[in-house]
């Protein structure tokens, strides 16, 4: 499929920043719209450098950015006005935030994205991509197997059963209206402007300053980590080739504890192991998420980055960008959060 006029949504936020950067450099015949909120977590310094030109030397008509909420629908018509294609990265996402308070996210990933696929029918898009997460299918009790898109979806918190809640919408819409639908169920994903309260960020950015690194439990919770870059690819890739009403997984095919991300990113800043801190578990904490994703793969997509690679790779991204997440964690918002949920874990 072919497309010209694109809406991206939550597009200043982590991974549609990065394929914001990854789309603009393969398709020099984009119209990109991009919708979002600006959360705690949308940053419209996520997008600096595109606003204003695109690798390609092409003038700013190539991006429009739009100030709006996903639940909103005048601001959703607004956006998507002769769109060819919808692709959703609007979410609420942290799984520890979700546990404090799921109302956002019962608002942002299961009404915002009714009042898209609404508008999408409306406008007659050709394509209604929804950005999901392995997180649906639950966690793997055992290291053997790996979760394949027609398991059942067995979400354990608020934010990923919202997230499943999304993707039934989704695929309603597609059996019920015909809109052709496809889903991507993307791995732990991390890389350049990663919101700093996920482990990956987290843990480069304390350790750059000297702090403790807070590890769940005794950090074996097992994840795939997919770089962004990847990931992109695989959300571009599923675009043009997925088939109408099919979910696609991504994953790096790694298997990695949660220990092995800390004293990896220790190594890479030589910093002491000393400063990983094993706290209390999150509840209802998810073992293992392992994806098989064959089925992107036959599509043509492959990941590009080991997760040695690519952790090397957002190490240098943090450590060449410190204004970046400093000013971030300097916001007041961010320090009440981090103290609430960290405070008695590191005591």
């Amino acid at each position: 499929m072919e497309f010209k006029r694109v809406l991206v949504t939550g597009g200043a936020g982590f991974i549609g920043a990065n394929y914001l950067r990854y789309a603009l450099t393969l398709h020099p015949e984009w119209q990109i719209t991009v919708l979002d909120k600006l959360t705690y977590a949308g940053n419209r310094e996520n997008l600096e450098g595109l606003e204003t030109t695109s690798p390609h030397g092409l003038c700013e008509d190539r991006l429009r950015f739009i100030e709006g909420d996903i639940a909103d629908p005048g601001k959703v018509a607004e956006a998507m006005t002769g769109v060819d294609a919808v692709l959703n990265f609007a979410a609420e996402t942290h799984v520890d935030r979700s546990l404090v308070d799921a109302g956002p996210f019962i608002q942002t990933n299961i009404e915002g994205v009714r009042v898209l696929l609404d508008q999408a029918r409306k406008s007659g898009v050709q394509r209604f991509l929804q950005v999901s997460t392995d997180e649906v299918y639950g966690h793997l009790e055992t290291m053997a197997p790996h979760s394949l898109e027609t398991d059942r979806l067995l979400p354990r918190n608020p934010y990923s059963a919202t997230k499943a809640a999304a993707e039934h919408l989704v695929f309603s819409y597609g059996i019920s209206y015909g809109l052709n639908v496809v889903v991507t169920r993307g791995s732990n994903t991390y890389g350049p402007y990663q919101y700093p309260e996920k482990i990956v960020p987290l843990f480069i950015a304390n350790a750059i300053d000297g702090q403790p690194l807070p590890l769940y439990g005794d950090g074996s919770a097992v994840r795939d980590y997919l770089h962004a870059y990847d990931h992109a690819s695989g959300i571009d890739t599923v675009l043009h080739r997925g088939i109408n009403g099919e979910a696609y997984n991504l994953g790096a095919r790694e298997q990695v504890p949660g220990s092995l991300v800390a004293k990896s990113i220790l190594a890479l800043l030589k910093k002491p192991e000393s400063l990983i801190r094993l706290v209390a578990d999150r509840p209802g904490h998810d073992y293992r998420y392992s994806v098989d994703p064959s089925k992107a793969e036959a599509l043509g997509w492959r990941r590009k980055y080991s997760f040695g690679e690519g952790l090397k790779e957002t190490v240098r991204w943090y450590q060449e960008n410190p204004g970046w997440w400093k000013r971030i964690r300097e916001k007041k918002e961010y320090q009440q959060f981090m103290q609430n949920w960290y405070r008695k874990r590191l005591d």
